[in-house]
């Protein structure tokens, strides 16, 4: 079903925000002044992290072309990160959502890094 009240919860007010923010405790893998990686709690997959940027972008929808740059930083990261986790020989998904539709579940951009296993298709 659609999530519609994460889209009530401002960027700054997500629980990705406080794991920024050192508030909440995260198995974090990766992270520098840009973005911050960490494992996802509800794993799909024997790997599965999310990498983020630190500037509160809601979504792909919101983002601006000032954003570019983080936004393709957040990629990087999610390359090394499969280097760094030993699944960039054997393939690995990068999926974000945008939207209700989408199932979107927190209201900022996230990137899932997800591998480790054959994964299927169509994902949806």
């Amino acid at each position: 079903s659609r999530n519609v009240d994460v889209f009530k919860v401002k960027p700054e007010d997500t629980i990705f925000a406080k794991i920024i923010r050192k508030e909440i405790p995260a198995e974090i893998i990766f992270e520098d002044e840009k973005a911050l990686c960490f494992k996802d709690i509800n794993p799909v997959a024997d790997v599965h992290v999310l990498v983020i940027p630190k500037k509160p972008i809601a979504g792909i929808g919101t983002m601006e072309e000032e954003d570019t740059s983080i936004v393709g930083h957040c990629l990087y990261v999610a390359k090394q990160v499969a280097l760094k986790l030993g699944i960039d020989k054997s393939g690995y998904r990068i999926v974000t959502n945008n939207g209700p539709d989408s199932l979107q579940s927190v209201n900022w951009l996230h990137f899932h890094v997800i591998g480790g296993r054959q994964l299927g298709w169509p994902p949806g």
